[in-house]
């Protein structure tokens, strides 16, 4: 499988061809589907807490005494049953979100999410960036060049504080380096630009056999 490579001007430079380990991994939803839904849950945190009865202020005596009220007897004001005492079986901030996935799986679901794209001929390269004013807007101008229909993720074989810095203002762009590729942000962006030497330094990251 091919794809194209641009130039900065938008122009198709070259082809390149992919490689079969990486771009043409038989697809498995179930797979892709459990490495997103881990990497959500990982990344989830707890906000949401109530007070047990041993937390509320008060309660520091017997609401009233034990016997000859015609009460039923009570022992705290801060008992659930109580309005304003605590919350039984509550949300806590302690909750743990956590799933877990054996590393090759990740990889491979991660695999198949990037074949997804390549059948799709979501996936395109870009030679190299330059800018000597930094300006957002010229990073613009180029993507609206390239074969971009929604959004992109240009991926880079290394921290670029360059692409970093004109891609930042955009809401449909980002930039991301091969190591930290990750099956959420191949869900969410459509187009996929592997910038230089990304498309090799995946390979060497992500491959099965490495």
């Amino acid at each position: 499988m091919k794809i194209d490579i641009y130039n900065q001007n938008g122009e198709v430079a070259k082809t390149m061809e992919l490689p079969k380990e990486v771009f043409e991994v038989e697809l498995k939803e179930e797979l892709v589907h459990q490495a997103l839904v881990r990497q959500l849950a990982n990344a989830r945190k707890a906000v949401a807490h109530t007070k047990t009865k041993g937390e509320v202020s008060g309660g520091g005596r017997k609401p009233f005494r034990q016997k000859g009220t015609g009460n039923a007897r009570q022992g705290s004001i801060t008992n659930p049953h109580f309005i304003g005492g605590g919350v039984a079986f509550g949300p806590r901030n302690n909750r743990n979100f956590e799933k877990d996935m054996p590393k090759k799986q990740r990889r491979k679901a991660l695999l198949m999410a990037l074949s997804v794209k390549a059948t799709e001929s979501k996936i395109f390269g870009l030679e190299s960036y330059e800018d000597s004013e930094a300006k957002t807007k010229n990073m613009a101008a180029l993507i609206n060049k390239l074969p971009v229909e929604r959004n992109i993720l240009f991926v880079l074989p290394e921290s670029n504080e360059l692409i970093r810095k004109v891609t930042r203002n955009l809401p449909f762009a980002k930039t991301i380096t091969a190591p930290y590729l990750n099956i959420h942000d191949l869900v969410k962006y459509d187009s996929v630009c592997f910038v230089a030497d990304g498309i090799e330094k995946t390979k060497n990251t992500f491959s099965i056999n490495n």
